[in-house]
């Protein structure tokens, strides 16, 4: 099987609130498009659950165990005014960070070529020790550590389209020569980080800030000019997106006019290079994307790549 879709029904029952942007319907969007005919060979899976000895490869422990802690029996908890967790959001984050851990399986077993987990809440904002823009753990990361501890491999990327930059994903990374990460987003935008100057401690990040109004040309120039020649120098055993459709030229709270067609250019891309460096295994994790036929519409068209990859 090519390509693997890893979701579950508790991802919908991770209720951040009344008008909340980072909603559930947000996921019954991108699952209903991915019934569409022309994915009748997309295979399925239900996203398992993360241990805490998993999740705690990328985060500390007790920072594990305090997120875990602070999930309400009833109404709401706020990490901060844009993170609320409810009731089920722990076990949500748990699948959400699990779903990442079961692609790298399915794809290092040679069960599938490439996955797309989607899941809420997301990751690319969490921290090493903080829960903020929406995410508790960092999703991407807990699965490119999975892909170490059981696999065996050292040099793992992320890349990050989402519009806002991955500060979380960037402070992981930050330290370890061997995770690559790179990003284009829209600056200036929350949470600030993401300037070309941000190089990690060995140089292993790659920022490609884009201007408010940015569109097809500039962000296809960025991926070609600075994240893809870093990415196939880095030579990675695994590469990982962290897809965020906020770039998408109808979503309500950014400024860049990106379409499903740079979604799908940037997937292609990035397949190539997985395919000429790590015989194709690629795993995507859904990040942003607020307006729902944007998403639906970008998602299906990143899918269409990883099934043709």
């Amino acid at each position: 099987m090519n390509t693997i879709l890893i979701s579950h029904p508790v991802c919908f029952e991770h209720d951040t609130g009344p008008g909340h942007p980072e909603r559930p319907e947000r996921l019954r969007a991108i699952l209903k498009a991915l019934e569409q005919e022309s994915f009748a060979l997309l295979g399925h899976r239900e996203a398992r659950c993360a241990t805490v000895e998993e999740v705690a490869r990328a985060h500390p422990q007790a920072y594990v165990e305090r997120v875990l802690s602070r999930v309400p029996a009833h109404g709401y908890f706020d990490f901060d005014p844009d993170t609320t967790i409810s009731p089920n959001s722990g076990e949500a984050a748990l699948r959400a960070a699990g779903a990442l851990c079961q692609a790298v399986e399915l794809v290092f077993e040679g069960e599938a070529r490439n996955a797309f987990c989607a899941v809420r809440p997301p990751g690319h904002h969490a921290e090493s020790t903080r829960a903020m823009g929406f995410c508790m753990f960092n999703n991407a990361v807990v699965g490119a550590a999975h892909a170490r501890a059981r696999y065996g491999i050292k040099r793992v990327a992320v890349i990050d389209f989402d519009v806002h930059h991955g500060n979380g994903t960037q402070e992981l990374a930050w330290n370890d020569a061997d995770l690559f990460y790179g990003s284009t987003h829209q600056m200036p935008l929350y949470p600030g980080t993401g300037s070309r100057s941000e190089r990690g401690a060995t140089g292993n990040i790659h920022n490609a800030p884009l201007a408010p109004f940015d569109g097809s040309q500039e962000f296809q120039h960025a991926m070609a000019t600075i994240i893809l020649p870093a990415l196939e120098a880095f030579r990675p055993e695994l590469v990982m997106i962290s897809a965020g459709f906020d770039a998408h030229t109808r979503d309500p709270l950014a400024n860049l006019n990106l379409t499903e067609a740079d979604y799908a250019w940037a997937t292609h891309q990035l397949a190539d290079v997985a395919r000429r460096n790590c015989e194709g295994r690629l795993i995507s994790t859904l990040e942003g994307g607020y307006d729902l036929q944007a998403l639906a519409n970008s998602a299906a068209a990143h899918v269409k790549e990883l099934m043709a990859a």
